[in-house]
């Protein structure tokens, strides 16, 4: 049987994905996330170098928590895209 140790776990948390895998992560197009870089509501993200863009896992994951609801009359957080 093979486990993660925490330290494990948060190093996962910590990595940074590419355009492609944070929206695979997301169930979004690539396009939604750079669409939500120009106009906002989209989860942070961090700029390396001229083009690069990447995603830290965490940050994913706290933005699609931050967006859970108990029905539809919840309000939305309010940079929800």
């Amino acid at each position: 049987m093979n486990t993660k140790t925490e330290s494990e776990h948060l190093d996962n948390l910590d990595s940074l994905l590419n355009e492609r895998d944070a929206a695979d992560l997301l169930g979004l197009s690539d396009r939604t996330l750079q669409k939500w870089r120009v106009c906002g509501g989209g989860p942070v993200f961090i700029k390396i170098g001229g083009k690069s863009v990447r995603y830290q896992r965490r940050d994913l994951i706290v933005w699609i928590n931050a967006r859970k609801q108990a029905n539809t009359s919840d309000i939305a957080p309010a940079n929800a895209a």
